[in-house]
Protein backbone atom coordinates (compact mmCIF):
# COMPACT_ATOMS: atom_id res chain seq x y z
CA UNK A 1 0.00 0.00 0.00
CA UNK A 2 1.29 3.07 -0.70
CA UNK A 3 1.34 4.44 2.54
CA UNK A 4 3.89 2.08 3.65
CA UNK A 5 5.03 0.43 0.51
CA UNK A 6 6.37 3.57 -0.91
CA UNK A 7 9.14 3.71 2.06
CA UNK A 8 10.22 0.58 0.98
CA UNK A 9 11.41 1.54 -2.13
CA UNK A 10 10.54 -1.15 -5.10
CA UNK A 11 10.00 -3.85 -2.68
CA UNK A 12 6.81 -5.54 -2.23
CA UNK A 13 5.25 -6.94 0.86
CA UNK A 14 4.05 -10.39 0.15
CA UNK A 15 0.67 -10.21 2.56
CA UNK A 16 -2.90 -11.10 2.63
CA UNK A 17 -6.16 -10.90 4.51
CA UNK A 18 -8.95 -13.32 4.66
CA UNK A 19 -12.11 -11.61 6.08
CA UNK A 20 -14.62 -13.33 7.43
CA UNK A 21 -18.22 -12.75 9.11
CA UNK A 22 -19.14 -13.97 12.72
CA UNK A 23 -22.28 -12.41 14.25
CA UNK A 24 -22.44 -9.30 11.73
CA UNK A 25 -18.77 -8.26 12.64
CA UNK A 26 -16.36 -8.08 9.63
CA UNK A 27 -13.25 -10.01 11.19
CA UNK A 28 -9.77 -9.34 9.18
CA UNK A 29 -6.89 -12.08 9.69
CA UNK A 30 -3.51 -10.89 8.22
CA UNK A 31 -1.35 -13.28 6.61
CA UNK A 32 1.83 -12.46 6.21
CA UNK A 33 5.43 -13.73 4.28
CA UNK A 34 8.82 -12.83 4.00
CA UNK A 35 8.68 -9.11 2.75
CA UNK A 36 6.99 -7.80 5.31
CA UNK A 37 7.62 -6.21 8.48
CA UNK A 38 9.15 -8.61 11.01
CA UNK A 39 6.38 -8.77 14.48
CA UNK A 40 3.08 -8.30 12.56
CA UNK A 41 -0.16 -10.94 14.57
CA UNK A 42 -3.12 -11.31 13.06
CA UNK A 43 -5.08 -7.96 13.49
CA UNK A 44 -9.37 -7.92 14.03
CA UNK A 45 -10.87 -5.26 12.23
CA UNK A 46 -14.37 -4.08 13.37
CA UNK A 47 -17.40 -3.46 11.10
CA UNK A 48 -21.13 -3.98 11.11
CA UNK A 49 -21.06 -5.92 7.94
CA UNK A 50 -20.37 -6.60 3.92
CA UNK A 51 -23.34 -5.36 2.22
CA UNK A 52 -21.67 -2.39 0.65
CA UNK A 53 -19.95 -4.92 -1.08
CA UNK A 54 -23.18 -5.49 -3.34
CA UNK A 55 -23.79 -2.01 -4.12
CA UNK A 56 -23.55 -1.53 -7.94
CA UNK A 57 -22.56 1.28 -9.94
CA UNK A 58 -22.90 0.35 -13.68
CA UNK A 59 -20.93 3.54 -15.07
CA UNK A 60 -18.06 2.21 -12.58
CA UNK A 61 -18.44 -1.79 -13.59
CA UNK A 62 -16.27 -3.18 -15.81
CA UNK A 63 -16.75 -6.35 -17.45
CA UNK A 64 -19.68 -9.06 -17.72
CA UNK A 65 -22.28 -8.27 -15.06
CA UNK A 66 -23.34 -11.68 -14.02
CA UNK A 67 -19.34 -12.66 -14.15
CA UNK A 68 -18.91 -15.16 -11.59
CA UNK A 69 -16.46 -12.91 -8.77
CA UNK A 70 -15.77 -9.89 -8.43
CA UNK A 71 -12.74 -8.09 -8.10
CA UNK A 72 -12.58 -4.41 -6.45
CA UNK A 73 -10.17 -1.82 -6.21
CA UNK A 74 -9.63 1.01 -3.27
CA UNK A 75 -7.78 3.75 -5.17
CA UNK A 76 -6.25 7.19 -5.19
CA UNK A 77 -5.28 8.88 -8.42
CA UNK A 78 -1.75 10.00 -6.59
CA UNK A 79 -0.74 6.68 -5.70
CA UNK A 80 2.59 5.91 -7.80
CA UNK A 81 1.79 1.98 -6.74
CA UNK A 82 -1.89 1.79 -8.24
CA UNK A 83 -0.35 3.42 -11.63
CA UNK A 84 2.25 0.41 -11.24
CA UNK A 85 -0.64 -2.17 -10.70
CA UNK A 86 -2.62 -0.72 -13.44
CA UNK A 87 0.02 -0.74 -16.35
CA UNK A 88 1.79 -4.08 -15.01
CA UNK A 89 -0.80 -6.65 -13.30
CA UNK A 90 -4.12 -5.07 -14.53
CA UNK A 91 -3.59 -5.94 -18.42
CA UNK A 92 -3.28 -9.56 -17.19
CA UNK A 93 -6.08 -9.48 -15.32
CA UNK A 94 -8.54 -7.86 -17.65
CA UNK A 95 -6.71 -10.34 -20.60
CA UNK A 96 -7.54 -13.54 -18.59
CA UNK A 97 -10.72 -12.93 -16.80
CA UNK A 98 -12.70 -10.10 -17.19
CA UNK A 99 -12.42 -9.91 -21.15
CA UNK A 100 -13.39 -13.62 -20.83
CA UNK A 101 -16.41 -12.74 -18.82
CA UNK A 102 -15.26 -14.55 -15.45
CA UNK A 103 -14.52 -11.55 -13.32
CA UNK A 104 -15.86 -8.09 -13.24
CA UNK A 105 -13.81 -5.10 -12.03
CA UNK A 106 -15.00 -2.36 -9.72
CA UNK A 107 -13.33 0.61 -9.37
CA UNK A 108 -14.01 2.79 -5.65
CA UNK A 109 -12.20 6.01 -4.36
CA UNK A 110 -10.08 6.13 -1.99
CA UNK A 111 -8.45 9.45 -1.82
CA UNK A 112 -5.76 9.74 0.98
CA UNK A 113 -6.32 13.57 1.62
CA UNK A 114 -9.52 15.46 1.95
CA UNK A 115 -8.63 17.84 -1.22
CA UNK A 116 -6.21 18.06 -3.09
CA UNK A 117 -5.81 16.22 -6.06
CA UNK A 118 -5.90 13.08 -5.25
CA UNK A 119 -9.80 14.07 -5.05
CA UNK A 120 -10.03 15.92 -8.01
CA UNK A 121 -8.83 12.93 -10.22
CA UNK A 122 -11.50 11.13 -8.09
CA UNK A 123 -14.25 13.80 -8.94
CA UNK A 124 -12.98 14.29 -12.97
CA UNK A 125 -13.59 10.33 -13.12
CA UNK A 126 -17.36 10.95 -11.68
CA UNK A 127 -17.97 14.01 -14.00
CA UNK A 128 -16.72 11.77 -16.77
CA UNK A 129 -18.99 9.30 -16.22
CA UNK A 130 -21.95 11.02 -16.05
CA UNK A 131 -21.36 11.39 -19.91
CA UNK A 132 -21.10 8.20 -19.67
CA UNK A 133 -16.77 8.02 -20.32
CA UNK A 134 -16.13 7.30 -16.50
CA UNK A 135 -13.65 4.64 -17.92
CA UNK A 136 -12.16 6.60 -20.21
CA UNK A 137 -11.42 8.84 -18.26
CA UNK A 138 -9.73 6.49 -15.53
CA UNK A 139 -7.88 4.89 -18.14
CA UNK A 140 -6.53 8.31 -19.25
CA UNK A 141 -5.67 9.47 -15.57
CA UNK A 142 -3.58 6.59 -14.71
CA UNK A 143 -2.02 7.13 -17.85
CA UNK A 144 0.19 10.17 -16.63
CA UNK A 145 -1.43 11.09 -13.01
CA UNK A 146 -0.83 14.24 -14.31
CA UNK A 147 -4.36 16.03 -11.87
CA UNK A 148 -3.83 19.97 -12.00
CA UNK A 149 -6.64 21.88 -12.99
CA UNK A 150 -5.45 22.33 -16.61
CA UNK A 151 -4.47 18.64 -16.94
CA UNK A 152 -7.98 17.39 -16.06
CA UNK A 153 -9.73 19.89 -18.63
CA UNK A 154 -6.93 18.61 -21.01
CA UNK A 155 -7.75 14.76 -20.01
CA UNK A 156 -11.56 15.82 -20.49
CA UNK A 157 -10.97 17.58 -24.15
CA UNK A 158 -8.63 14.46 -24.90
CA UNK A 159 -11.89 11.67 -24.21
CA UNK A 160 -14.19 14.18 -25.94
CA UNK A 161 -16.26 15.25 -23.03
CA UNK A 162 -18.66 18.35 -23.33
CA UNK A 163 -16.41 20.99 -21.51
CA UNK A 164 -18.98 23.35 -20.14
CA UNK A 165 -20.61 20.44 -18.43
CA UNK A 166 -17.65 19.02 -17.33
CA UNK A 167 -16.57 21.98 -15.81
CA UNK A 168 -19.93 23.11 -14.13
CA UNK A 169 -19.71 19.23 -12.62
CA UNK A 170 -16.08 20.45 -11.38
CA UNK A 171 -17.14 23.13 -9.64
CA UNK A 172 -20.12 21.62 -7.72
CA UNK A 173 -18.02 18.91 -6.43
CA UNK A 174 -21.26 16.91 -6.25
CA UNK A 175 -20.05 13.54 -6.33
CA UNK A 176 -17.99 14.11 -3.25
CA UNK A 177 -19.59 12.50 -0.47
CA UNK A 178 -20.22 9.45 -2.78
CA UNK A 179 -16.56 9.40 -2.97
CA UNK A 180 -15.98 9.65 0.79
CA UNK A 181 -18.44 6.96 1.10
CA UNK A 182 -16.59 4.88 -1.15
CA UNK A 183 -13.06 5.50 1.11
CA UNK A 184 -15.19 4.99 4.70
CA UNK A 185 -15.96 1.78 3.28
CA UNK A 186 -12.29 0.49 2.30
CA UNK A 187 -11.49 1.58 5.93
CA UNK A 188 -14.21 -0.20 7.28
CA UNK A 189 -12.13 -3.25 4.97
CA UNK A 190 -8.88 -2.48 7.34
CA UNK A 191 -6.92 -0.47 4.34
CA UNK A 192 -5.11 2.78 5.17
CA UNK A 193 -3.59 3.31 2.24
CA UNK A 194 -3.88 2.37 -1.26
CA UNK A 195 -4.26 -0.12 -3.47
CA UNK A 196 -6.29 -2.03 -1.71
CA UNK A 197 -8.19 -5.30 -3.65
CA UNK A 198 -11.22 -7.15 -2.48
CA UNK A 199 -12.00 -10.41 -4.29
CA UNK A 200 -15.59 -12.25 -3.85
CA UNK A 201 -18.21 -14.62 -5.53
CA UNK A 202 -20.54 -12.43 -7.32
CA UNK A 203 -23.36 -14.50 -5.70
CA UNK A 204 -21.93 -14.27 -2.45
CA UNK A 205 -21.47 -10.62 -1.14
CA UNK A 206 -21.56 -10.36 2.61
CA UNK A 207 -22.02 -14.09 2.81
CA UNK A 208 -18.80 -15.76 2.85
CA UNK A 209 -15.37 -14.50 3.49
CA UNK A 210 -13.92 -11.53 0.83
CA UNK A 211 -10.43 -11.97 -0.05
CA UNK A 212 -8.69 -8.65 0.95
CA UNK A 213 -5.20 -8.21 -1.14
CA UNK A 214 -4.00 -5.00 0.51
CA UNK A 215 -1.30 -3.71 -2.04
CA UNK A 216 -0.19 -3.71 -5.74
CA UNK A 217 0.74 -7.88 -5.85
CA UNK A 218 2.03 -9.55 -8.85
CA UNK A 219 -0.27 -10.93 -11.04
CA UNK A 220 0.03 -14.16 -9.89
CA UNK A 221 -1.47 -13.75 -6.30
CA UNK A 222 -4.36 -12.74 -8.14
CA UNK A 223 -4.55 -15.14 -10.33
CA UNK A 224 -4.21 -17.78 -7.84
CA UNK A 225 -7.03 -16.76 -5.92
CA UNK A 226 -9.72 -15.90 -8.43
CA UNK A 227 -8.64 -19.14 -10.07
CA UNK A 228 -9.84 -20.61 -6.22
CA UNK A 229 -13.00 -18.64 -6.65
CA UNK A 230 -13.85 -19.53 -9.89
CA UNK A 231 -13.59 -23.59 -8.80
CA UNK A 232 -15.55 -22.57 -5.46
CA UNK A 233 -18.46 -20.89 -8.09
CA UNK A 234 -18.18 -24.04 -10.63
CA UNK A 235 -18.77 -26.56 -8.13
CA UNK A 236 -21.38 -24.68 -6.11
CA UNK A 237 -19.48 -24.93 -2.93
CA UNK A 238 -18.17 -21.85 -1.06
CA UNK A 239 -14.76 -20.75 -1.57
Amino acid sequence: MSSSGERQGDRVSMCGITGFLRQSALVGLVLCAAGFAQGVRPQIVGGEGLDFLAREDGRRLRGHAKAPVTLIEYSDFTCGFCQKWFKETWPRIQAKYVDTGKVRFSYRDFPRAFQGPGLDGALATRCAGEQHRYWAMHDELWGDRQLGSADLRRHAKAIGLDLSAFDKCMREERHTDDIFRDRAEGTLLGFRGTPGFVLFRTDQPGKEPPIIIPGAFPFEVFEEQIDRLLAAAASGKKG
